[in-house]
């Protein structure tokens, strides 16, 4: 098993997790373990990527036709006249 050391804890927040262990009926550390457990199994599986959610925020405004995706091509940078 691994072991993470934390320090600089404030006392207010030692103790706050020492009192939410008694109530649970544990140790400190198991009471740490069981909030390092359920704050990792919360993270979204599946959050949606940047992509869709640039899609998402314009959805609505009229664009219906598919954009080319790039992928690896050199785009020619814009020509300006003066």
């Amino acid at each position: 098993m691994a072991q993470v050391i934390v320090r600089n804890l404030d006392n207010a927040l030692k103790h706050a997790l020492k009192q939410r262990a008694q109530r649970h009926g544990w140790s400190m550390e198991e009471e740490v373990r069981q909030i390092l457990r359920r704050a990792v199994n919360e993270e979204p599986a599946t959050a949606p990527r940047l992509g869709s959610r640039i899609a998402a925020r314009f959805s609505g405004i009229g664009l219906e036709a598919p954009l080319p995706e790039c992928h690896g091509q050199q785009i020619d940078p814009p020509l300006f006249d003066r």
